[in-house]
């Protein structure tokens, strides 16, 4: 594996971002494409930016390194920034719909992007037995110590559906996964493989405007918006019958909310 010149790497970012900042786009894809040439892996998700830019295809999910660095960067301060600074508040959303759906309780539950454990803690009495999956290890060392779940994997998501084979879950959510993956087809079907006929899908996306007709793009922020319509036919394509898709405000970025989507799945007999 050849060596990433760090040095190279920060210099080529931080001139990427400056001309971002200023407004030359043009000068700042060419330096982001620099940044790629450095990391291929792409730990600063220099890809991500440029779709974010409008100057390149959207790809199909965040770089793996990209996700990985991201949240083992902010694991210690990451509950702090989401609830308290975004106002991020999807996994008391998720309880509270289960509850006036009388959906539960369940006695599998997979936690998909579980983070520091979160949607864990809030489903925790609805739930016999709780595994999470995060692709950060720092993340996942600090859900453990909360001693919410029976199971813990680090390892990213469509990869983890892609190759377990434990019996299948009840419940499965995905709470703030959705913004880091473009294609839907690889985690729906993945967890419809994962989960018994009748289980629960329940996951929150952020939301594409409807004058858009893409199926979906990165964001300003770089984090993927994905259309309604998008959403519900690669729902039914992949086995599922929709229950309910409900707005939602997902977060609050630079003092603006974030509109999304709170869904609920059943996985058809």
């Amino acid at each position: 594996m050849k060596k990433i010149d760090e040095e190279a790497l920060a210099e080529a970012y931080n001139r990427a971002l400056a001309l971002e900042k200023a407004g030359d786009i043009d000068a700042a894809v060419a330096a982001y494409r620099q940044v790629l040439d450095i990391d291929p892996d792409d730990h600063g998700g220099a890809a991500v930016r440029i779709a974010a830019l409008g100057r390149g295809e959207a790809p199909p999910r965040a770089p793996d390194a990209y996700v990985e660095t991201l949240f083992d960067q902010h694991a210690d301060s990451f509950e702090d920034i989401l609830v308290e600074q975004l106002s991020y508040s999807v996994p008391v959303m998720v309880r509270q719909r289960l509850q006036e759906l009388e959906l539960g309780p369940f006695k599998r539950m997979l936690d998909l992007g579980c983070g520091t454990g979160l949607t864990g803690g809030a489903l925790r009495d609805m739930v016999e037995d709780v595994t999470g999956i995060d692709i950060s290890e720092n993340m996942v060392e600090i859900a453990h110590e909360k001693d919410l779940y029976e199971t813990l994997y680090v390892a990213e998501v469509e990869d983890f559906l892609e190759d377990n084979d434990e019996e299948p879950f009840d419940i499965v959510t995905a709470t703030d996964v959705l913004p880091y993956l473009g294609a839907l087809e690889p985690l729906f079907f993945g967890a419809a493989e994962n989960m018994l006929p009748g289980g629960i899908f329940i996951f929150s996306s952020e939301a594409l405007p409807a004058s858009d007709d893409r199926s979906y793009i990165v964001g300003p922020h770089q984090r993927y918006l994905h259309s309604e319509a998008y959403i519900r036919v690669r729902l039914a394509e992949t086995g599922f019958e929709l229950i309910e898709l409900r707005e939602i405000n997902v977060r609050m970025q630079d003092g603006q909310p974030s509109p999304g989507h709170l869904v609920i799945a059943k996985l058809r007999g």
